[in-house]
């Protein structure tokens, strides 16, 4: 295992203080391994919380900021935070007017969430509400998970929630506007490689130098099936086929196509594959309002990658569209 690393055991942490030594506008708790915006709580807005193992990045610390989230909470790797760390996000975020838990899902998180904030809102009375994302055609159940997974909307629903939160909504308003966004998006993924977990030492799963694995998870999870490697157009139509079998994007006001890295694709090869993606998306009658690409929820050094398509309507677009500031995204500021 090659890896830039001091030691596994302390990947995390020395991982967090490079957060906080190349983002002085944040805030980190190292102690709980908590990511804040620097000039959180504020006061009457909606709080957005989330988190999940790390080994995802920018996913989720690089959201942290005006315009999407207000503390991250960073978990070992590909391992759930604990509820002891997501309580404490949650009251310290908290401006008087509630907060918002996204949660991808996975059995850990959805789990580990619900007890913080059953335990938030006993000990200090705020109020919390929860989205969980799970926008993953691949599979309907896994290891990880009952039910589809939560992959690629959760970025897009942090950046719409974040806007509308932003904008001084209300606490029902922002969740019913993230429950909007996951209940209209789709992911599905690939993979040419695996990844290796520091703490393991050795790749998660093996692919022949032929193989990719169709319809893979964040954290190495099986996907749909293995076939051999083919050009780009071809996986594309694997991509984009099964997203447009689960839901209808045509008509309506578009939508935002995310193509997104696993971690170790260069963008040279994102952007083929982005064009790909596109031509298919015309001919099938799919107009692409808003585009985002790069690598922005990865699963280590996993070379492969993934489509989310959102259905989107003015409202969202405009939320989209409004201003963000937080290392990962930034436009309009």
């Amino acid at each position: 295992m090659k890896k830039l690393v001091n030691d596994p055991a302390t990947v995390v942490a020395d991982a967090l203080r490079g957060v906080a030594a190349a983002h002085p506008e944040l805030r980190v708790d190292h102690g709980n391994r908590i990511v804040y915006r620097g000039d959180a709580p504020v006061a009457g807005k909606v709080g957005l919380v989330s988190g999940g193992g790390s080994g995802h990045e920018p996913l989720h610390a690089g959201f942290v900021g005006p315009g999407m989230l207000d503390a991250a909470c960073a978990g070992e790797v590909f391992t759930s935070p604990v509820p002891d760390q997501i309580v404490a996000a949650t009251t310290a975020v908290d401006g008087g007017a509630g907060v918002l838990h996204i949660v991808k899902n996975y059995t850990g998180d959805v789990l580990n969430f619900e007890m913080a904030a059953e335990i938030a809102a006993a000990e200090t009375g705020v109020q919390v509400a929860a989205v969980v994302t799970d926008d993953d055609v691949a599979v309907q159940d896994s290891l990880y998970t009952a039910g589809r997974r939560g992959v690629g909307v959760t970025v897009l629903l942090e950046k719409i929630a974040g806007a509308a939160a932003e904008q001084g909504r209300g606490l029902d308003e922002v969740a019913e506007v993230a429950r909007r966004v996951n209940g209209n998006g789709r992911s599905m993924g690939l993979a040419l490689t695996s990844c290796t977990v520091p703490a393991a030492g050795r790749p998660t799963f093996q692919l022949a130098d032929d193989e990719i694995e169709v319809g893979i998870g964040i954290h190495g999870e099986p996907g749909r099936h293995r076939r051999p490697m083919a050009p780009a157009r071809e996986l594309a139509a694997q991509l984009v086929e099964p997203v447009l079998a689960d839901l209808d994007f045509t008509g309506g006001d578009g939508v935002i196509c995310f193509l997104n890295g696993m971690g170790g694709t260069p963008l040279i090869e994102l952007y083929l594959m982005f064009a790909e993606v596109r031509a298919l998306l015309d001919a099938a009658g799919v107009r692409v309002a808003r585009s985002l690409v790069g690598p922005y929820i990865t699963s280590l050094e996993m070379a492969g990658c993934s489509l989310t398509l959102l259905r989107a309507d003015d409202e969202l677009i405009r939320l989209w569209d409004a201003p963000v500031r937080t290392p990962a995204l930034r436009w309009g500021v």
